[in-house]
């Protein structure tokens, strides 16, 4: 009799759990439609992993909009900077075989290095904290340029600031990371991180950072043209030297098998993942970010990961042995990666349930929405809820997306929303000012600016915009 008692006990309790599950992912499925929908995502895919085990793997969409082929398991997406948690991996991989150490200078591996970059070592390119110039901020650096002659025209930059001071999101970084795995392996980037993470997954990935390149099965990216209302395809090319900062293409079964190897220990040792993940220390003691990965906390639980492109991210919650990926392909408003991981993460585990971020979900749905007259109330109402939370970055992104979209009188409105709210705030008064100098109202623009150089003098946008609009009113004269 016991044993039937406990078998029924089993059973029931089995049920129970397997009832709850579904009920989880018809909700999850249920707000990624809504979420693809309010954002016209063309296509995407994801994937949770609970406890090592696959929990949720969904496809949504199509591929490209020519022949509308449906997003499935052999999609590649591309995950653009999301790649870099693989080079990432692949020098800590190096660092645990005593081939590497995060204190080496550079020097010891790159000839030739300009006399600043002397002092840059392995763990200022991780955390993006070597004040390098940024290779994609120099217009005549052109892809197919050799690393060397790429090198000798950034030495002719200035640092952007001292080494270690603070962080900097940079590709020149993650081009040197590329250089010292090729020199200290003698193979190519692609190689080593195939063969050292991704064998058994190797027909499902592919390194390209060229948009134009015909690759079979890999999802193509749109851009929202805000003025034809139309997507566009991507069509920029880095080269070869990008593939370790945003190269990679890989589908989302491959992906969840990484993100297992990584889980349980077959990429890195559990103390190499957590010396990784350790926050680096900065000299201006307010960044927050660790060795290539980005550091999240909520509710006083900690997360790291990474996203690219705007349409991939990756997530991982150590102490709830979970992770999320999120890849896609596009999106006609507002990035939505940050928002899907953590509003999913509430979902699967009540601890993770974020407030503020569900209430910037709702300020940004609501904005999103064209002319929409209580996006505003919304915001006030919210507000009033959650006094001491402060939305000036939200508020001012949110303005800038209305502006990208042709949107200029809800994109001022925003902007004097934020001024207001942020009466001390250089910032809030330059976009203030960008939202009128857009809607041609150059005088507003005008007094805009001026205040923003009144509350920081050091503004150079301001300064460079009063002499543009001095010029225009001029000439109007």
């Amino acid at each position: 009799m016991k044993h039937i008692l406990l078998a029924t006990f089993i059973l029931n309790t089995s049920a129970i759990a397997f009832s709850q599950q579904t009920n989880q992912t018809k909700l999850i499925d249920s707000y990624v439609k809504e979420v693809m929908k309010n954002n016209q995502i063309p296509g995407l895919a994801l994937g949770i992993i609970k406890d090592n085990k696959v929990i949720f793997e969904h496809y949504y969409g199509t591929e490209n909009l020519d022949d509308l082929k449906k997003v499935g398991p052999s999609s590649m997406f591309r995950v653009y900077s999301t790649s870099k948690l693989m080079t990432n991996v692949g020098i800590f991989q190096l660092i645990e075989q005593g081939k590497l150490s995060l204190e080496d200078p550079i020097s010891k591996y790159v000839e030739h290095l300009p006399q600043d970059w002397q002092n840059i070592k392995v763990k200022n390119l991780l955390t993006h904290s070597s004040g390098m110039p940024d290779v994609v901020a120099i217009n005549d650096i052109l892809p197919e340029d050799p690393n060397n002659k790429a090198i000798e025209r950034l030495g002719k930059e200035k640092m952007d600031f001292s080494t270690g001071n603070e962080y900097r999101y940079n590709q020149t970084n993650y081009m040197l990371l590329t250089m010292i795995i090729e020199k200290i392996t003698g193979e190519s980037f692609d190689t080593f991180i195939i063969n050292n993470q991704l064998s058994d997954v190797k027909d499902q990935v592919y390194f390209s950072s060229n948009s134009f390149e015909k690759i079979p099965n890999r999802v193509q990216k749109y851009n929202y043209n805000s003025t034809t209302h139309q997507y566009e395809k991507s069509t920029f090319n880095d080269g070869m030297r990008a593939h370790s900062g945003n190269g990679l293409a890989i589908t989302l079964p491959a992906f969840l098998q990484w993100s297992n190897h990584l889980n349980k220990n077959n990429l890195l040792n559990q103390n190499t993942k957590e010396m990784m993940w350790k926050p680096f220390e900065y000299g201006n003691k307010s960044d927050v970010f660790a060795y290539g990965w980005e550091i999240n906390t909520t509710n006083t639980i900690p997360s790291y990961g990474f996203s690219g492109g705007n349409v991939s991210a990756y997530r991982i919650f150590p102490q709830n042995n979970m992770t999320i990926i999120m890849m896609s392909n596009g999106y006609n408003f507002f990035p939505v990666q940050y928002q899907m991981v953590n509003h999913i993460a509430g979902m699967i585990d009540e601890k993770l349930a974020d407030s503020y971020s569900l209430t910037e979900e709702s300020i940004i749905s609501e904005f999103s929405k064209k002319d929409n007259p209580n996006a505003e109330k919304n915001y006030h109402s919210l507000k009033a809820k959650n006094p001491t939370w402060d939305f000036e970055n939200l508020l001012n992104s949110i303005g800038y997306s209305l502006l990208r979209n042709s949107r200029t009188d809800e994109a001022v409105k925003v902007f004097e929303l934020n001024a207001k709210e942020h009466p001390q705030s250089a910032n809030a008064f330059d976009s203030l000012g960008d939202g009128y100098f857009s809607a041609k109202n150059y005088a507003l623009s005008l007094k805009n600016y001026k205040k923003s150089l009144e509350l920081n003098p050091q503004n150079t946008n301001a300064q460079n915009m009063i002499e543009k609009i001095n010029t225009v009113m001029t000439q109007k004269n």
